[in-house]
């Protein structure tokens, strides 16, 4: 696992503890009635079990939804497992799925890392499943292999771009961006005000990394077919159009954009000058939105949210990370398996998304069409709204190409510091994908 996957699920970790569980305990049965007809018509219930991760959060999400579930029909009861997460949990998913006992729906990211689980071999695929209509296709991208869907989505989707400070931009007159030359502008009214345009946090070295992955909207507007390309080792990031990621990173640092202290401080620490208006961006994935809320009375309504912008203001979009994803093992059969799609089919509804944010508060949009958010939320949680509304949005490289070198952090903190160029550093990074690519066994390398 990337620690740029670390450091997200370490944030999340700490904010998912400070979250209460529902009532119902895991594992609970929630309500059924043995004398209802059932799917298999022997007059009780077929309970199935399903798989999820003991993060607070998750636990609260998938106990809610089985709950709810349970409680709209008689003929199917959902039991809840949970297994731990990071590595551990990857040796626990593959194991049982080797074994065949794997249990009747599991959670696991979708991208790829389930593609990487040989979905054709161990999940049932829904393709045909008549819910599956309900489902955002940038969700149904991330897991779709060999044109055969196999999730659903689980919790909200987030996304990489620009937090910024809406009273900063109120103050000097500045609008949100939507090409990359409007938001250097941008920066440069601000530098003349006296305040950090842009914030970067090398303390955690994951996070420099922003400028470069979320950019990668930018990149399949230009050319849709990148990903696979990538995979196949016939487009690279020393070329055009991935080469300007590690470009508008160079470009910002030049300018001298970047708050004095950015190569010690940490996050907390960059969301708070964010928060206080020393600095008037942040580029930050949206899962960071409950860290800096409770900084500032008016935290949660100043600081909005904004996609990276491009060369083209036509293809302005954002760059999104899925939400992880349900799936059916291929050893659930019969009257299970027939269960388990009812309840898949529940989860691809609003009032599976309604159970979900009365149990937790969301912090991104649902993929499931049709779904809304509570009033009240933070702005930035409706700005990221508003490009699902409008079907702006691309799936991350991460949920498109199984490749990602471990050593992209340390290189855009190079970059980043004016250690090496652009054009140095996407050359560098090309060398370190290629021995990941060719340690998984892609076909080209």
């Amino acid at each position: 696992m990337s620690s740029f996957r670390t450091g997200r699920k370490a944030l999340i970790t700490g904010i998912a503890g400070v979250l209460s569980l529902t009532a119902c305990s895991v594992g609970s049965l929630g309500s059924s009635d043995p004398s209802s007809p059932s799917a298999a018509g022997d007059g009780e219930a077929v309970e199935i079990t399903m798989l999820i991760d003991n993060s607070a959060h998750t636990t609260a999400t998938g106990q809610a939804m089985a709950d709810a579930f349970n409680e709209s029909q008689d003929d199917v009861v959902v039991k809840v497992e949970t297994r731990p997460e990071g590595a551990e949990a990857d040796n626990l998913v593959k194991t049982r799925l080797a074994t065949g006992e794997m249990t009747d729906i599991f959670q696991y990211n979708s991208g790829s890392l389930l593609a990487a689980l040989d979905p054709a071999k161990n999940m049932v695929p829904l393709t045909d499943e008549p819910f599956l209509e309900n489902i955002d296709e940038t969700f149904q991208t991330a897991v779709t292999f060999n044109d055969q869907t196999y999730g659903v989505p689980f919790g909200q989707a987030m996304a990489g771009g620009i937090l910024y400070n809406k009273k900063v931009y109120a103050d000097l007159g500045l609008e949100v961006p939507k090409t990359w030359d409007d938001f250097m502008a941008n920066n440069a009214a601000i530098k003349e005000a006296g305040i950090d345009p842009v914030l970067q946090s090398y303390g955690e070295t994951w996070t420099s990394q922003l400028f470069v992955l979320a950019d990668f909207h930018n990149v399949t507007a230009e050319q849709p077919d990148w990903a696979e390309k990538y995979t196949a080792n016939q487009a690279k990031y020393s070329e055009e159009p991935a080469l300007k990621g590690f470009q508008r990173l160079q470009e910002v640092y030049d300018a001298g954009y970047f708050n004095k202290d950015f190569a010690s401080i940490q996050m907390p620490q960059a969301l708070q000058y964010l928060v206080e208006g020393k600095g008037a961006h942040y580029p930050m994935l949206t899962f960071a939105v409950p860290g800096y809320v409770e900084l500032a009375e008016d935290a949660a309504e100043n600081i909005g949210f904004f996609a990276q912008p491009g060369d083209d203001a036509e293809n302005y979009g954002l760059t999104v990370w899925t939400p992880a994803a349900l799936v059916i093992p291929t050893t659930t059969e019969g009257e299970k398996l027939e269960a388990a799609k009812k309840f898949l089919a529940y989860v691809a509804t609003p009032e599976a998304s309604d159970a979900q944010t009365a149990a937790v508060d969301p912090t991104g949009p649902y993929m499931v069409k049709g779904s809304t958010l509570p009033d009240g939320l933070p702005a930035a949680v409706q700005d990221l709204q508003a490009y699902f509304d409008e079907g702006n949005t691309s799936p991350a490289l991460e949920f498109l190409s199984p490749i990602k070198g471990p050593n992209l952090e340390k290189i855009t903190v190079e970059v980043g510091s004016g250690i090496a160029t652009a054009e140095e550093g996407a050359a560098r990074y090309d060398e370190d994908v290629k021995k990941q690519a060719q340690q998984l066994g892609l076909e080209g390398w």
